[in-house]
């Protein structure tokens, strides 16, 4: 394997980088696997802080797709969209997606893109203006796709429910204590859904009045960003960006289960030891949020309604299991034995 000087190449097929001076677009498409489908995966607008750290979130994200959407059982490859946004709290404009449906559209059904950080499905619908290979658009009540969210959040709660099971032997979550870490549109879904069932929830967010609005709503509590990950509770649910478990907040921790919707949670490989290594049950994140891209990726490929996505989205404690049960048996993080079982599906042993 070639690396070119990037760590997180991993044989991508293709890495795309695209400028379109008129709108100012600066974009990078990544194209992990097509060894199942078209490399299908949400596009996410951020103000990253330099160049390589964008490219660099495209290459991890757009390889999580590819293992996350082939352990959903799904007949797409994984892909990645990245637009640059130029400072922090900018909103793309209009021309910026439509010429990003347009690079989309020159890749020719390679790429199909969605709703990612920092997108809409009413922004979905003007990159659709541009280019057939979209999903998460408006449906109809009923159908699958529109807006992800709500089903990545059902799917990473009944992850959350067998984490908890299985590494805290709990019943149910009445009483369970949870930090949720971000609590936007997955978070604050899990939130929602937790509260209902009793579980004691600590919250924190970067947008603080966020945190405490939901915390007043739900009779929840709330710690500052930085305090959350070491919180005095029995799980931990990352549900914010990525890479944050490190050497560091590993160690910090206090929690006996790691279970969240957050993409790529680990800051490297090393870390899926590291907390293997301290006892600490860990739900492979492409696993337990798997049910987005389960939702638009089923829109796309015509393939059932909301009834088909929300049966498969009841699957993923299964696939779970399947890891930990592995992981039991020989040893080795879950986060490796995921990777190893993904790597099998798409051919990559």
């Amino acid at each position: 394997m070639t690396a070119w000087g990037f760590p997180d190449f991993d044989d991508h097929e293709g890495v795309h980088l695209f400028t379109d001076p008129a709108s100012g677009l600066q974009a990078v498409i990544a194209v992990h696997s097509t060894a199942l489908g078209p490399a299908a995966g949400g596009v996410r607008f951020w103000n990253y802080a330099d160049h390589t750290s964008a490219l660099t979130d495209a290459l991890r994200l757009s390889r999580g797709m590819s293992f996350k959407n082939a352990m959903a059982g799904l007949a797409l490859g994984g892909g990645k969209g990245v637009v640059l946004a130029d400072r922090p709290g900018a909103t793309i404009s209009e021309d910026q997606l439509r010429a990003f449906g347009r690079v989309v559209e020159s890749l020719g059904g390679r790429y199909v893109t969605a709703e990612d950080v920092g997108m809409s499905e009413a922004r979905m619908k003007v990159i659709a203006q541009e280019t057939r290979y979209v999903s998460g658009l408006p449906v109809a009540s009923g159908a699958a796709g529109g807006d992800p969210g709500p089903y990545t959040a059902l799917g990473v709660y009944l992850g959350v429910k067998a984490a908890a099971a299985r590494g805290l032997g709990a019943s149910d979550m009445k009483g369970v204590r949870v930090a949720i870490q971000g609590v936007g549109s997955v978070g604050g879904g899990l939130a929602r859904l937790l509260a209902a069932d009793g579980a004691t929830l600590t919250l924190a967010d970067v947008d603080t009045v966020r945190a405490e609005k939901l915390a007043a709503e739900l009779g929840a509590t709330t710690v500052s960003t930085g305090e959350i990950l070491a919180a005095d509770v029995d799980l931990v649910s990352p549900n914010a960006l990525g890479a944050v478990l490190t050497e560091a907040s590993i160690a910090a921790l206090k929690a006996k289960v790691v279970a969240g919707g957050a993409n790529n949670q680990l800051a490297t490989q090393s870390d899926g030891r590291r907390v293997h290594e301290r006892g600490i049950l860990y739900a492979p994140d492409y696993v337990i949020n798997a049910g987005g891209i389960i939702n638009v990726g089923l829109e796309y490929l015509g393939q059932g309604d909301e009834a088909e996505v929300k049966a498969r989205i009841a699957r993923i404690p299964e696939r779970l299991v399947e890891v930990w049960d592995e992981s039991d048996a020989s040893g080795d993080p879950a986060s490796d034995v995921a990777d190893r079982i993904a790597r099998r599906l798409i051919g990559r042993c």
